[in-house]
């Protein structure tokens, strides 16, 4: 009998104390919410805002192109929604060590993939340049052709009726266009 009491005694402790721990974090967890459902419909506004100044200012291109950038930026936004939810919800420290480790992750990409991140960037100079468009006859390092494509990461030039597939990190570093008489 006496062991009955003290399991029923500790098991009251434990609900009393997890009714109080309740209690007392409501109030930030109501916070949150409400913070989510704004930060929500803020976040949606900006990629509105967004989209509308990506389809003016990348006119005539792929929207496989705005849609990267868009997406790019909604990540951002929403994972600083979730770091600030943890901190408004207590969890500063979770928050924290999520932010630090992100930042480190995202470093190590970076590096992995800074070569396709170098062509990228290149390519989108290249696609914005008037002086490198598909039909222009142009010399990128040994190959001399016609520019029939300029992607994301590559540029296809025409040569001798066979294609050349180079990088655009390549061509972008030193190009020259040739007049069409030569």
């Amino acid at each position: 009998m006496l062991l009955l009491q003290l399991g029923l005694s500790l098991v009251q402790t434990a609900l009393d104390q997890f009714v109080s721990n309740v209690t007392t974090a409501l109030p930030d967890l109501i916070s949150g919410l409400v913070f989510l459902v704004i930060a929500g419909v803020f976040v949606q506004l900006l990629m509105w805002v967004v989209k509308a100044i990506l389809k003016r200012t990348i006119v005539g291109e792929s929207p496989v192109y705005r849609q990267f950038i868009a997406t790019v930026i909604a990540v951002f936004l929403w994972f600083g929604v979730a770091l600030s939810f943890l901190s408004i919800v207590g969890l500063t420290v979770i928050a924290a060590s999520l932010g630090t480790a992100t930042g480190f992750l995202a470093l190590g990409v970076s590096y992995a993939l800074s070569g396709m991140i170098k062509d990228a960037v290149a390519g989108v100079y290249l696609l914005r340049d008037p002086d490198f468009m598909p039909g222009d006859t142009v010399k990128a390092g040994d190959v001399e052709g016609v520019v029939k494509s300029i992607e994301l990461r590559k540029t296809r030039l025409a040569v001798d009726g066979n294609t050349v597939v180079r990088a655009n990190g390549d061509i972008e570093q030193k190009w020259t266009k040739l007049d069409d008489e030569t």
